[in-house]
Protein backbone atom coordinates (compact mmCIF):
# COMPACT_ATOMS: atom_id res chain seq x y z
CA UNK A 1 0.00 0.00 0.00
CA UNK A 2 1.20 3.25 -0.87
CA UNK A 3 2.26 5.90 1.87
CA UNK A 4 -0.53 8.39 2.91
CA UNK A 5 0.33 12.19 1.51
CA UNK A 6 1.73 14.82 3.89
CA UNK A 7 -0.29 18.05 4.21
CA UNK A 8 2.15 19.45 1.81
CA UNK A 9 2.15 16.93 -0.73
CA UNK A 10 -1.80 16.95 -0.43
CA UNK A 11 -1.94 20.87 -1.70
CA UNK A 12 0.40 20.46 -4.06
CA UNK A 13 -1.59 17.70 -5.46
CA UNK A 14 -4.93 19.17 -5.33
CA UNK A 15 -2.86 22.50 -7.61
CA UNK A 16 -1.62 19.83 -9.96
CA UNK A 17 -4.91 18.05 -10.19
CA UNK A 18 -7.57 21.62 -10.81
CA UNK A 19 -5.10 23.89 -12.28
CA UNK A 20 -2.57 24.19 -14.51
CA UNK A 21 0.23 23.85 -12.20
CA UNK A 22 1.00 25.16 -9.33
CA UNK A 23 2.48 28.18 -8.54
CA UNK A 24 3.51 29.90 -4.95
CA UNK A 25 1.10 32.49 -4.85
CA UNK A 26 -1.81 29.70 -5.36
CA UNK A 27 -0.30 27.51 -2.90
CA UNK A 28 -0.05 30.93 -0.56
CA UNK A 29 -3.84 30.96 -1.37
CA UNK A 30 -4.55 27.35 -0.83
CA UNK A 31 -2.54 27.25 2.34
CA UNK A 32 -4.75 30.21 3.95
CA UNK A 33 -7.92 29.31 2.93
CA UNK A 34 -7.89 25.04 3.26
CA UNK A 35 -9.04 23.27 0.42
CA UNK A 36 -12.75 23.06 0.84
CA UNK A 37 -13.24 26.73 0.87
CA UNK A 38 -10.63 27.12 -2.28
CA UNK A 39 -12.63 24.69 -4.15
CA UNK A 40 -15.80 26.46 -3.41
CA UNK A 41 -14.46 29.60 -4.86
CA UNK A 42 -13.10 27.43 -8.16
CA UNK A 43 -16.34 25.95 -8.62
CA UNK A 44 -18.01 29.49 -8.66
CA UNK A 45 -15.64 30.96 -11.50
CA UNK A 46 -18.15 34.49 -11.99
CA UNK A 47 -16.90 35.47 -8.13
CA UNK A 48 -13.26 35.29 -9.16
CA UNK A 49 -12.22 38.81 -10.84
CA UNK A 50 -9.67 37.92 -13.80
CA UNK A 51 -8.88 41.09 -15.27
CA UNK A 52 -5.56 40.29 -16.41
CA UNK A 53 -6.68 37.70 -17.97
CA UNK A 54 -9.69 39.46 -19.46
CA UNK A 55 -7.01 42.51 -20.88
CA UNK A 56 -4.65 39.70 -22.54
CA UNK A 57 -7.31 38.16 -24.32
CA UNK A 58 -9.50 41.59 -25.28
CA UNK A 59 -5.91 42.50 -27.21
CA UNK A 60 -6.85 39.87 -30.15
CA UNK A 61 -8.72 41.40 -31.88
CA UNK A 62 -10.80 38.39 -33.45
CA UNK A 63 -12.22 36.74 -30.09
CA UNK A 64 -15.25 39.52 -29.86
CA UNK A 65 -15.98 39.21 -33.59
CA UNK A 66 -19.08 37.20 -34.17
CA UNK A 67 -18.49 34.35 -36.96
CA UNK A 68 -20.30 36.81 -39.59
CA UNK A 69 -17.75 39.66 -38.73
CA UNK A 70 -14.72 36.94 -38.77
CA UNK A 71 -15.63 35.84 -42.37
CA UNK A 72 -15.73 38.99 -43.66
CA UNK A 73 -12.69 40.48 -42.57
CA UNK A 74 -10.55 37.61 -42.68
CA UNK A 75 -11.40 35.39 -45.78
CA UNK A 76 -9.42 32.89 -47.71
CA UNK A 77 -6.88 34.76 -50.06
CA UNK A 78 -8.74 34.15 -53.42
CA UNK A 79 -11.81 35.67 -51.96
CA UNK A 80 -9.58 38.66 -50.64
CA UNK A 81 -8.19 38.96 -54.17
CA UNK A 82 -11.62 39.05 -55.77
CA UNK A 83 -13.05 41.41 -53.11
CA UNK A 84 -9.47 44.09 -53.48
CA UNK A 85 -8.12 43.45 -50.12
CA UNK A 86 -4.57 43.90 -49.17
CA UNK A 87 -3.69 41.03 -46.60
CA UNK A 88 -0.87 38.65 -46.10
CA UNK A 89 -1.68 35.26 -45.50
CA UNK A 90 -1.57 35.48 -41.42
CA UNK A 91 -4.29 37.97 -42.18
CA UNK A 92 -6.63 35.15 -43.26
CA UNK A 93 -8.34 32.57 -41.58
CA UNK A 94 -4.94 31.05 -40.06
CA UNK A 95 -4.81 34.22 -37.90
CA UNK A 96 -8.59 33.78 -36.64
CA UNK A 97 -7.26 29.98 -35.50
CA UNK A 98 -3.58 31.09 -33.93
CA UNK A 99 -5.18 34.25 -32.20
CA UNK A 100 -7.46 30.95 -30.37
CA UNK A 101 -5.03 29.32 -29.84
CA UNK A 102 -3.14 32.34 -27.86
CA UNK A 103 -5.93 32.76 -26.02
CA UNK A 104 -6.38 29.47 -24.71
CA UNK A 105 -2.68 29.54 -23.70
CA UNK A 106 -2.80 32.54 -21.83
CA UNK A 107 -5.84 31.42 -20.02
CA UNK A 108 -4.18 28.26 -19.34
CA UNK A 109 -1.02 30.49 -17.55
CA UNK A 110 -2.63 33.63 -16.61
CA UNK A 111 -5.90 32.59 -15.40
CA UNK A 112 -7.33 32.83 -11.61
CA UNK A 113 -10.16 30.70 -12.35
CA UNK A 114 -8.14 27.50 -13.16
CA UNK A 115 -10.54 25.28 -12.47
CA UNK A 116 -12.84 26.51 -14.97
CA UNK A 117 -9.82 26.46 -17.63
CA UNK A 118 -9.09 23.11 -16.63
CA UNK A 119 -13.03 22.06 -17.80
CA UNK A 120 -12.93 24.51 -20.62
CA UNK A 121 -9.65 22.06 -22.39
CA UNK A 122 -11.98 18.82 -20.80
CA UNK A 123 -15.27 19.45 -23.11
CA UNK A 124 -13.63 21.19 -25.76
CA UNK A 125 -11.64 17.72 -25.85
CA UNK A 126 -14.76 15.44 -25.29
CA UNK A 127 -17.00 17.51 -27.58
CA UNK A 128 -14.07 18.29 -30.52
CA UNK A 129 -14.53 19.62 -33.42
CA UNK A 130 -11.65 20.80 -35.77
CA UNK A 131 -10.65 24.22 -36.50
CA UNK A 132 -8.97 23.40 -39.75
CA UNK A 133 -12.19 22.16 -42.02
CA UNK A 134 -13.88 24.39 -44.05
CA UNK A 135 -16.22 26.92 -42.34
CA UNK A 136 -15.10 25.86 -38.58
CA UNK A 137 -12.14 27.72 -39.44
CA UNK A 138 -14.58 31.07 -38.84
CA UNK A 139 -17.24 28.68 -36.34
CA UNK A 140 -14.67 27.73 -33.65
CA UNK A 141 -14.15 31.03 -32.22
CA UNK A 142 -17.98 31.52 -31.43
CA UNK A 143 -17.82 27.42 -30.40
CA UNK A 144 -15.39 28.54 -28.21
CA UNK A 145 -16.67 31.59 -26.85
CA UNK A 146 -20.35 31.26 -27.00
CA UNK A 147 -20.87 27.30 -26.90
CA UNK A 148 -18.47 25.39 -24.33
CA UNK A 149 -17.02 28.28 -22.33
CA UNK A 150 -20.95 29.31 -20.97
CA UNK A 151 -21.66 25.69 -19.85
CA UNK A 152 -18.17 24.44 -18.68
CA UNK A 153 -19.34 24.00 -14.79
CA UNK A 154 -23.19 23.94 -15.54
CA UNK A 155 -25.96 21.91 -16.56
CA UNK A 156 -24.56 18.92 -19.00
CA UNK A 157 -28.00 18.81 -20.84
CA UNK A 158 -27.51 22.17 -21.81
CA UNK A 159 -24.13 21.54 -22.41
CA UNK A 160 -24.98 18.96 -25.00
CA UNK A 161 -27.86 20.76 -26.31
CA UNK A 162 -25.70 24.05 -27.12
CA UNK A 163 -23.16 21.40 -29.07
CA UNK A 164 -25.93 19.95 -30.75
CA UNK A 165 -27.07 23.29 -32.16
CA UNK A 166 -23.47 24.51 -32.55
CA UNK A 167 -22.91 25.53 -36.22
CA UNK A 168 -19.30 24.17 -35.89
CA UNK A 169 -20.58 20.90 -34.63
CA UNK A 170 -22.93 20.81 -37.29
CA UNK A 171 -20.21 21.88 -39.84
CA UNK A 172 -17.79 19.30 -37.88
CA UNK A 173 -19.76 16.31 -38.41
CA UNK A 174 -21.66 17.06 -41.45
CA UNK A 175 -25.78 17.33 -39.87
CA UNK A 176 -26.17 20.56 -41.43
CA UNK A 177 -26.40 18.30 -44.75
CA UNK A 178 -28.39 15.90 -43.57
CA UNK A 179 -31.88 15.82 -44.78
CA UNK A 180 -34.79 13.25 -45.18
CA UNK A 181 -34.58 11.15 -48.31
CA UNK A 182 -38.49 12.10 -48.86
CA UNK A 183 -37.79 16.16 -48.18
CA UNK A 184 -37.89 18.35 -51.31
CA UNK A 185 -34.32 19.17 -50.88
CA UNK A 186 -33.19 15.26 -51.46
CA UNK A 187 -35.28 15.56 -54.40
CA UNK A 188 -32.88 18.09 -57.21
CA UNK A 189 -30.66 16.07 -58.35
CA UNK A 190 -28.07 14.20 -58.56
CA UNK A 191 -25.28 17.08 -57.81
CA UNK A 192 -27.27 18.40 -55.27
CA UNK A 193 -25.26 18.19 -51.87
CA UNK A 194 -28.36 17.45 -49.42
CA UNK A 195 -29.22 14.13 -51.04
CA UNK A 196 -29.88 11.87 -47.77
CA UNK A 197 -29.51 11.13 -44.08
CA UNK A 198 -25.89 11.53 -42.98
CA UNK A 199 -25.45 9.75 -39.42
CA UNK A 200 -22.19 11.29 -38.01
CA UNK A 201 -23.66 12.86 -35.96
CA UNK A 202 -25.97 10.70 -34.67
CA UNK A 203 -22.98 8.21 -34.01
CA UNK A 204 -21.14 10.31 -31.99
CA UNK A 205 -23.16 12.22 -29.92
CA UNK A 206 -23.70 9.04 -28.91
CA UNK A 207 -20.43 7.10 -28.90
CA UNK A 208 -18.68 9.99 -27.46
CA UNK A 209 -20.80 12.72 -26.18
CA UNK A 210 -22.92 10.44 -24.14
CA UNK A 211 -23.45 7.14 -23.82
CA UNK A 212 -20.43 5.71 -24.57
CA UNK A 213 -19.36 2.90 -27.25
CA UNK A 214 -20.79 0.52 -24.31
CA UNK A 215 -23.86 2.46 -23.89
CA UNK A 216 -26.20 -0.08 -25.25
CA UNK A 217 -27.53 1.63 -28.74
CA UNK A 218 -27.46 -0.69 -31.81
CA UNK A 219 -27.46 0.46 -35.42
CA UNK A 220 -30.93 1.51 -35.74
CA UNK A 221 -30.69 3.36 -32.82
CA UNK A 222 -27.79 5.67 -34.47
CA UNK A 223 -30.41 5.57 -37.93
CA UNK A 224 -33.57 6.81 -35.58
CA UNK A 225 -31.21 9.60 -33.93
CA UNK A 226 -30.02 10.80 -37.60
CA UNK A 227 -33.67 10.84 -38.23
CA UNK A 228 -34.33 12.76 -35.40
CA UNK A 229 -31.77 15.57 -36.17
CA UNK A 230 -32.59 15.72 -39.94
CA UNK A 231 -33.33 19.85 -40.84
CA UNK A 232 -30.78 20.49 -37.92
CA UNK A 233 -28.85 23.12 -40.24
CA UNK A 234 -26.37 26.50 -40.41
CA UNK A 235 -28.06 29.73 -42.20
CA UNK A 236 -25.41 30.09 -44.76
CA UNK A 237 -22.07 28.39 -43.71
CA UNK A 238 -20.06 30.54 -45.17
CA UNK A 239 -21.92 33.94 -44.60
CA UNK A 240 -24.73 34.23 -41.71
CA UNK A 241 -23.52 30.92 -39.93
CA UNK A 242 -26.12 30.55 -37.55
CA UNK A 243 -28.12 27.51 -36.33
CA UNK A 244 -31.65 26.99 -38.28
CA UNK A 245 -33.85 24.26 -37.65
CA UNK A 246 -35.24 23.56 -41.28
CA UNK A 247 -38.72 22.04 -41.00
CA UNK A 248 -39.00 21.05 -45.15
CA UNK A 249 -35.76 19.09 -44.37
CA UNK A 250 -36.77 16.92 -41.15
CA UNK A 251 -37.81 13.47 -41.32
CA UNK A 252 -40.70 13.74 -39.77
CA UNK A 253 -42.18 10.44 -39.57
CA UNK A 254 -42.67 8.01 -36.09
CA UNK A 255 -39.06 7.24 -34.38
CA UNK A 256 -38.15 4.70 -31.70
CA UNK A 257 -34.78 5.86 -29.70
CA UNK A 258 -33.36 3.45 -27.33
CA UNK A 259 -36.99 2.35 -26.84
CA UNK A 260 -38.46 5.53 -26.58
CA UNK A 261 -41.72 5.99 -28.73
CA UNK A 262 -41.36 9.35 -30.85
CA UNK A 263 -44.92 10.48 -32.32
CA UNK A 264 -45.05 11.32 -36.15
CA UNK A 265 -45.78 15.34 -37.09
CA UNK A 266 -42.61 16.37 -34.83
CA UNK A 267 -40.21 19.10 -36.01
CA UNK A 268 -37.19 20.71 -34.19
CA UNK A 269 -38.74 19.03 -30.77
CA UNK A 270 -37.87 15.53 -32.10
CA UNK A 271 -33.50 16.29 -31.64
CA UNK A 272 -34.36 18.03 -28.34
CA UNK A 273 -36.39 15.04 -27.21
CA UNK A 274 -33.13 12.75 -28.57
CA UNK A 275 -31.12 15.34 -26.30
CA UNK A 276 -33.52 15.05 -22.73
CA UNK A 277 -32.81 10.85 -23.30
CA UNK A 278 -29.37 11.06 -23.61
CA UNK A 279 -28.76 13.22 -21.16
CA UNK A 280 -30.52 11.58 -18.59
CA UNK A 281 -29.64 7.92 -19.65
CA UNK A 282 -27.63 6.10 -16.48
CA UNK A 283 -25.08 5.12 -18.89
CA UNK A 284 -24.52 8.71 -19.61
CA UNK A 285 -23.96 9.42 -16.09
CA UNK A 286 -21.38 6.80 -16.29
CA UNK A 287 -19.22 7.69 -19.27
CA UNK A 288 -19.13 11.10 -18.21
CA UNK A 289 -17.97 9.93 -14.16
CA UNK A 290 -15.51 7.84 -15.99
CA UNK A 291 -13.98 10.08 -18.00
CA UNK A 292 -14.01 12.87 -14.97
CA UNK A 293 -12.62 10.59 -12.62
CA UNK A 294 -10.05 10.07 -15.67
CA UNK A 295 -9.40 13.66 -15.28
CA UNK A 296 -8.96 14.38 -12.00
CA UNK A 297 -7.62 10.42 -10.65
CA UNK A 298 -6.39 8.11 -12.55
CA UNK A 299 -6.02 6.81 -15.67
CA UNK A 300 -8.23 3.91 -15.17
CA UNK A 301 -9.92 5.33 -12.09
CA UNK A 302 -11.51 2.80 -9.44
CA UNK A 303 -14.89 1.92 -9.71
CA UNK A 304 -15.89 3.33 -6.24
CA UNK A 305 -15.36 7.03 -7.57
CA UNK A 306 -17.12 6.41 -11.07
CA UNK A 307 -20.06 5.34 -9.23
CA UNK A 308 -20.32 7.87 -6.67
CA UNK A 309 -19.60 10.44 -9.25
CA UNK A 310 -21.88 8.52 -11.69
CA UNK A 311 -25.09 8.60 -8.64
CA UNK A 312 -24.36 12.78 -8.27
CA UNK A 313 -24.96 13.35 -12.15
CA UNK A 314 -28.35 11.37 -11.89
CA UNK A 315 -29.23 13.31 -8.87
CA UNK A 316 -28.15 16.93 -9.31
CA UNK A 317 -29.91 16.50 -12.88
CA UNK A 318 -26.16 16.86 -14.17
CA UNK A 319 -24.87 19.42 -12.98
CA UNK A 320 -21.21 19.41 -13.94
CA UNK A 321 -19.61 21.02 -10.35
CA UNK A 322 -21.35 18.80 -8.40
CA UNK A 323 -19.89 15.68 -10.05
CA UNK A 324 -16.48 17.28 -10.08
CA UNK A 325 -16.72 18.41 -6.45
CA UNK A 326 -17.73 14.27 -5.77
CA UNK A 327 -14.70 12.94 -7.54
CA UNK A 328 -12.65 15.83 -5.68
CA UNK A 329 -14.10 14.77 -2.54
CA UNK A 330 -13.88 10.82 -2.79
CA UNK A 331 -11.05 9.15 -1.02
CA UNK A 332 -9.14 8.30 -4.02
CA UNK A 333 -8.52 11.66 -5.27
CA UNK A 334 -5.64 12.02 -2.37
CA UNK A 335 -4.62 8.31 -2.15
CA UNK A 336 -0.75 7.96 -2.60
CA UNK A 337 -1.65 5.26 -4.69
CA UNK A 338 -2.34 7.93 -7.42
CA UNK A 339 -0.24 10.73 -6.41
CA UNK A 340 1.86 11.83 -9.31
CA UNK A 341 0.03 9.15 -11.60
CA UNK A 342 -0.89 11.30 -14.09
CA UNK A 343 0.78 11.84 -17.44
CA UNK A 344 0.74 15.73 -18.10
CA UNK A 345 -0.64 16.58 -21.80
CA UNK A 346 1.56 19.03 -23.73
CA UNK A 347 -0.64 22.18 -22.81
CA UNK A 348 -0.40 21.01 -19.45
CA UNK A 349 3.15 20.49 -19.25
CA UNK A 350 3.88 23.89 -20.63
CA UNK A 351 1.59 26.14 -19.05
CA UNK A 352 2.72 24.41 -16.13
CA UNK A 353 6.74 25.07 -16.68
CA UNK A 354 5.40 28.62 -17.25
CA UNK A 355 3.52 28.84 -14.20
CA UNK A 356 6.12 27.22 -11.83
CA UNK A 357 9.11 29.59 -12.71
CA UNK A 358 6.76 32.40 -12.79
CA UNK A 359 8.26 33.15 -16.24
CA UNK A 360 7.36 36.57 -17.93
CA UNK A 361 6.36 35.85 -20.77
CA UNK A 362 4.19 37.17 -23.81
CA UNK A 363 2.52 33.88 -25.39
CA UNK A 364 3.75 34.04 -28.62
CA UNK A 365 4.34 31.40 -31.92
CA UNK A 366 7.39 29.24 -30.42
CA UNK A 367 5.08 28.23 -27.59
CA UNK A 368 2.41 26.90 -30.15
CA UNK A 369 4.95 25.39 -32.30
CA UNK A 370 6.31 23.17 -29.22
CA UNK A 371 2.81 22.82 -28.21
CA UNK A 372 2.55 21.28 -32.49
CA UNK A 373 5.65 18.92 -31.54
CA UNK A 374 4.69 17.42 -28.58
CA UNK A 375 1.26 16.46 -29.77
CA UNK A 376 -1.54 18.99 -28.95
CA UNK A 377 -1.79 21.37 -31.85
CA UNK A 378 -4.87 23.45 -30.17
CA UNK A 379 -7.74 23.45 -31.44
CA UNK A 380 -6.51 21.14 -34.63
CA UNK A 381 -6.83 17.45 -33.50
CA UNK A 382 -8.89 15.87 -36.28
CA UNK A 383 -10.41 13.38 -35.01
CA UNK A 384 -13.67 13.54 -33.50
CA UNK A 385 -12.20 11.96 -29.93
CA UNK A 386 -9.93 15.11 -29.87
CA UNK A 387 -6.66 14.98 -27.64
CA UNK A 388 -6.35 12.31 -25.75
CA UNK A 389 -6.17 11.98 -21.45
CA UNK A 390 -4.23 8.68 -21.37
CA UNK A 391 -0.69 9.36 -20.48
CA UNK A 392 0.25 6.70 -23.29
CA UNK A 393 -0.34 8.55 -25.79
CA UNK A 394 2.03 11.44 -24.74
CA UNK A 395 5.77 9.51 -23.72
CA UNK A 396 6.81 8.42 -26.95
CA UNK A 397 10.74 9.06 -26.97
CA UNK A 398 10.25 12.01 -29.37
CA UNK A 399 7.66 13.96 -27.52
CA UNK A 400 9.51 13.52 -24.09
CA UNK A 401 12.89 14.83 -26.03
CA UNK A 402 10.74 17.97 -27.28
CA UNK A 403 9.72 18.34 -23.91
CA UNK A 404 13.48 18.38 -22.72
CA UNK A 405 14.37 20.87 -25.47
CA UNK A 406 11.76 23.20 -24.24
CA UNK A 407 12.15 23.51 -20.93
CA UNK A 408 15.64 23.88 -21.73
CA UNK A 409 14.68 26.50 -23.98
CA UNK A 410 12.86 28.28 -21.41
CA UNK A 411 15.10 28.95 -18.48
CA UNK A 412 17.77 29.37 -20.94
CA UNK A 413 15.81 31.84 -21.33
CA UNK A 414 15.80 31.22 -25.64
CA UNK A 415 12.12 31.86 -26.01
CA UNK A 416 11.24 35.01 -27.47
CA UNK A 417 8.60 37.00 -25.48
CA UNK A 418 9.12 34.17 -22.47
CA UNK A 419 11.73 35.19 -19.99
CA UNK A 420 12.69 33.12 -16.30
CA UNK A 421 14.56 35.52 -13.51
CA UNK A 422 17.73 34.35 -12.59
CA UNK A 423 16.73 34.54 -8.77
CA UNK A 424 14.35 31.66 -9.87
CA UNK A 425 16.74 29.69 -11.57
CA UNK A 426 18.82 30.16 -8.18
CA UNK A 427 16.29 29.16 -5.87
CA UNK A 428 15.25 25.71 -7.15
CA UNK A 429 15.11 24.28 -3.79
CA UNK A 430 11.43 26.77 -3.74
CA UNK A 431 10.39 25.09 -7.29
CA UNK A 432 11.07 21.48 -5.93
CA UNK A 433 8.54 22.49 -3.14
CA UNK A 434 6.02 23.32 -5.76
CA UNK A 435 6.51 19.85 -7.76
CA UNK A 436 7.41 17.19 -5.30
CA UNK A 437 7.63 18.39 -2.06
CA UNK A 438 9.32 15.42 0.30
CA UNK A 439 9.53 13.17 -2.28
CA UNK A 440 12.33 14.09 -4.82
CA UNK A 441 13.63 11.13 -6.28
CA UNK A 442 17.67 10.46 -5.34
CA UNK A 443 17.80 10.08 -9.22
CA UNK A 444 16.13 13.29 -9.95
CA UNK A 445 18.51 14.99 -7.25
CA UNK A 446 21.93 13.55 -8.08
CA UNK A 447 21.33 14.51 -11.87
CA UNK A 448 20.41 18.00 -10.53
CA UNK A 449 23.45 18.26 -8.49
CA UNK A 450 25.61 17.35 -11.59
CA UNK A 451 24.52 20.54 -13.40
CA UNK A 452 24.49 23.83 -12.33
CA UNK A 453 21.96 26.79 -12.89
CA UNK A 454 19.55 27.17 -15.81
CA UNK A 455 20.95 23.52 -16.77
CA UNK A 456 20.04 22.12 -13.54
CA UNK A 457 16.84 23.76 -13.38
CA UNK A 458 16.08 22.39 -17.11
CA UNK A 459 17.02 19.00 -15.38
CA UNK A 460 14.44 18.86 -12.98
CA UNK A 461 11.49 20.18 -14.95
CA UNK A 462 12.53 17.39 -17.27
CA UNK A 463 12.63 15.19 -14.73
CA UNK A 464 9.53 12.99 -13.87
CA UNK A 465 8.26 14.25 -11.19
CA UNK A 466 7.38 17.45 -13.22
CA UNK A 467 5.67 15.35 -16.10
CA UNK A 468 3.80 13.60 -13.98
CA UNK A 469 0.75 15.56 -12.15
Amino acid sequence: MAPSLTQQQKLVHFLNRTSFGPTREELEKLQQSGITAYLDQQLSPDQIPDSVVADRVAELKTMRLSSRELLELYPQAAVAQAKGMDMTQMQGPRQVILELQLARLIRAVYSRRQLYEVMVDFWSNHFNIFAGKGADRWLSTSYDRDTIRPHALGRFKDLLTATAQSPAMLFYLDNWMSVSPQSPAAQRGPNNRRRGINENYAREVMELHTLGVDGGYSQKDIQEVARCFTGWTIERPRDQGEFRFEQRFHDSGAKTVLGTHIAAGGGIEDGLKVIDILANHPATAKFIATKLARRFVVDDPPATVVNKAAAVFQQSGGDIASVVRAVIDSPEFFSGEFYQSKVKKPLEYVASALRVTNAETKITHPLLRYLNRMGEPLFLAQPPTGHPDMGASWISPDMLLTRMNFVSDLVGNRLPGSRVQKDTVGDQESIIRLIAPDSISAATRAAMNEANGAESLALLLAAPEFQRR
